[in-house]
């Protein structure tokens, strides 16, 4: 084979691809070369992952892979094989939403809502690590993220609000448990 097509040949082999995306397991055969974004959206029809610039500028396609926050528009799909994925739509517990989703609307953190999703996963990596933090705090842990439609105001008290429920559904918990160990 000549050497031009062993080299345009290269990433259009299928490989195997195991992972965990809102806690039920997936396997699929891909080409080498598929992002992690189109893999969600394309083989998995999970469609909240959205691709916003193909740059990795604008943070759309932000979903936590092991618990953080990446851009899976610079992830290939083979790279996340054996891992652990939430997307937007393992956020919510079936009809009951999430305390950041809750937030964002309340709050008025959207408007077109095309961001949203990137935005949603950013304040979720960001919560888990600084669960009341400020507002320099969000601006920087949101900073991987664009929105063309809103100011950042709406979005930081949202992810405020957010946090502060998480907060005291934490504390609730831990004295719920409290009263049921004194009971014991």
């Amino acid at each position: 084979m000549p050497k031009e097509t062993q080299i345009a040949a290269v990433g259009l082999e299928r490989v195997p691809v195991e992972v965990t995306v809102n806690g039920k397991r997936y396997a699929r055969e891909v080409e080498a070369r598929t992002l992690l974004v189109d893999f969600l959206r394309e083989e998995l029809d999970l469609t909240g992952t959205h691709i916003g610039c193909d740059t990795s500028y604008c943070g759309a396609c932000t979903v936590l892979l092991e618990g953080k926050a990446v851009k899976s528009c610079t992830v290939f799909a083979v790279q996340a094989d054996g891992a652990e994925i939430t997307t937007v739509e393992g956020l919510a517990q079936g009809a009951e939403l999430h305390p950041l989703q809750e937030a964002f609307a309340a709050h008025h953190g959207l408007q077109c809502g095309y961001c949203t999703p990137g935005f949603l996963m950013s304040a979720s990596d960001l919560l888990a690590a600084h669960p009341q933090p400020s507002d320099e705090e969000i601006l920087k842990g949101i900073a991987g993220n664009t929105c063309r439609c809103t100011g950042y105001m709406n979005i930081v008290k949202a992810i405020q609000a957010a946090g502060r429920t998480m907060a005291d559904h934490l504390q609730a918990m831990r004295q719920y448990h409290a009263a049921v160990a004194d009971l014991l």
